[in-house]
């Protein structure tokens, strides 16, 4: 069975941080490219930050830059999120995502480019 389970969310005052984890099970880890999606309330789900498993690219949107941080463990198949200097505007339903094809992390975010996705964790930013 192919599980993406996503942990680590919480609630923290602006400027600080969190650390989520995408463990994933079920399938080959390193065949695919992971991608952190959030979704704010009333708001479309977005793609934040993604990662190609075969070398370890990573691609950042705009408003992330500087301040995520993504990583991959590929010998624990998890894909971590470091994210500093959080601001009230970060405030979603992070979700993880797999893709198969270790090399699709250019910058797109196609939500039905996705073969699997992870249940959420809420990350709250307090002002």
């Amino acid at each position: 069975e192919v599980q993406l389970v996503e942990s680590g969310g919480g609630l923290v005052q602006a400027g600080g941080s969190l650390r989520l984890s995408c463990a994933a099970s079920g399938f080959t880890f390193d065949d695919y490219a992971i991608a952190w999606f959030r979704q704010a309330p009333g708001k479309e789900r977005e793609g934040v930050s993604c990662i190609n498993s075969n070398d370890g690219s990573a691609h950042y949107t705009d408003s992330v830059t500087g301040r995520f941080a993504i990583s991959s463990d590929n010998a624990k198949n998890t894909v971590f999120l470091q994210m500093n200097s959080l601001k009230p505007e970060d405030t979603a339903v992070y979700y993880c995502a797999a893709v198969f094809f270790g090399s699709y992390c250019t910058g797109n975010y196609y939500l039905r480019d996705y073969d699997y996705w992870g249940q959420g964790t809420q990350v709250t930013v307090s002002s």
